[in-house]
């Protein structure tokens, strides 16, 4: 195959590595992607020089890797990662090596990862270097693991997720071996859910979303979230967002808290966990209805009850939705053409303000076209006058009724 060409500033870390005499090559994902035609996230260097050997050549750089010996180098494409030739052994947590030794080749280094298409590396010359048959693999569309694959899942049982979260991102297909190391897997129970949360995440928010029924089905996420199932394949019509997916993943599952569960932001987890509320009693069947749903409860919970609808089959609320946010109607107090401040020119103070501005949102809600200061004063004239013992009745008769 042709040489292939590096980013400026991989090429730049290689060739200072191997002017001072240390052995460099590009490796992992970079590799695999550049392959692939994709244009990749982040840059890992391999290398025969040991940790403070990269750090007095790359001035400005920092140790990031504690005992694998990672040094990250700030450059104008981004921070690439390098780290010297290593050998791993014992996994008592099923996470974390408990040994690491330097000095190996680079062959040996690459026997340690998962999968073959993580395990390339790339000559002085752009030249690929492939003991594990990662290329073939690639060109198949096939996710094998390096070596034993129930020996890899054992070892860092993380990986169990990351074989399945590559198929979905990359649209491959498991190999036999792997997929029957997964359906008898070890217990994933020691990993740290926030590591499982991350690569979830990353799975729901790929082309290929129905691959998180697989680790489902295999029961890799019983540890968090018991024995739940679902056929996940709708999701792929959500959009390609976190709110969306997760929304939706808790909608076929039915549990309002699942985000939360597996430690995601809590912006999330309060969305989905309204979301469900909302879809439990009914969503709007008119703009009006998402208008004073959404002055309610907010935009996220709305988006997520309406994604759940459409993850369960029924698209109508989303667009409803989305139409009425297009209009971009006024939503808030603080969106109506009339402020605090000129409430309180007119001689209203407190509580007659928000009595007031309750009542004029409440139309407005009804009525977004009537949002005009001319209309607003208009309308004010119809709220009683503060009561001379010092007590304001509700405006417009306190039934909640719109005014006007």
């Amino acid at each position: 195959m042709e040489k292939i060409t590096l980013p400026p500033s991989v090429s730049s870390c290689c060739a200072v590595l191997r002017a001072s005499g240390f052995a460099a090559y590009p490796v992992g994902g970079g590799v695999r992607d550049l392959l692939l035609g994709r244009t990749p996230e982040d840059w890992d260097v391999t290398t025969r020089a040991l940790p403070d050997q990269i750090l007095a050549l790359f001035p400005g750089s920092m140790a990031t890797g504690g005992v694998h010996g990672t040094v990250t180098v700030p450059t104008r494409d981004g921070p690439i990662e390098i780290t010297p030739f290593r050998w791993e052994a014992g996994y008592s947590d099923g996470r974390h090596p408990d040994g690491v030794s330097f000095g190996v080749s680079l062959e040996e280094d690459l026997a340690r990862r998962d999968f073959t298409v993580n395990a390339m590396a790339l000559g002085p010359e752009g030249e690929l270097i492939d003991p594990f048959g990662g290329l073939p693999d690639l060109r198949a569309g096939v996710i094998r693991c390096v070596g034993d694959p129930a020996e890899r899942f054992l070892e860092d049982r993380l990986r169990l997720f990351r074989a399945l979260r590559f198929a979905a991102q990359l649209g491959f297909t498991l190999h036999s071996t792997v997929e029957t190391a997964i359906s008898r897997p070890p217990s994933t129970a020691p990993l740290a859910v926030e590591r499982v949360g991350s690569e979830l995440d990353k799975t729901l928010c790929s082309p290929r979303p129905r691959w998180v029924g697989e680790m489902l089905g295999y029961g890799l996420l019983a540890p968090w979230l018991g024995d739940a199932r679902a056929d996940t394949a709708s999701l792929a019509d959500l959009p390609c967002v976190p709110l969306a997916r997760w929304a939706g993943l808790a909608a076929l599952t039915d549990d309002p808290a699942l985000p939360e569960k597996l430690r995601r932001p809590g912006v999330l987890c309060r969305g989905v966990s309204a979301g469900l509320e909302l879809l439990h009693a009914g969503l709007p069947e008119d703009e009006r209805g998402w208008r004073h749903m959404l002055s309610r409860w907010g935009e996220n919970p709305c988006r997520a009850a309406a994604f759940m609808a459409q993850a369960l089959g029924d698209s109508a609320p989303a667009a409803l939705l989305e139409t009425t946010l297009a209009a971009r109607p006024p939503l808030t107090a603080k969106e109506l053409a009339l402020s605090g401040g000129e409430l309180a020119a007119l001689g209203l103070s407190g509580r007659e303000i928000g009595a007031a501005q309750a009542k004029l949102l409440a139309h407005v809600l009804d009525c977004p076209g009537d949002n005009c200061r001319e209309r607003l004063l208009k309308l004010l004239e119809e709220v009683p006058p503060p009561d001379p013992r010092g007590v304001s009745p509700p405006a417009g008769g306190g039934d909640g009724a719109p005014l006007g």
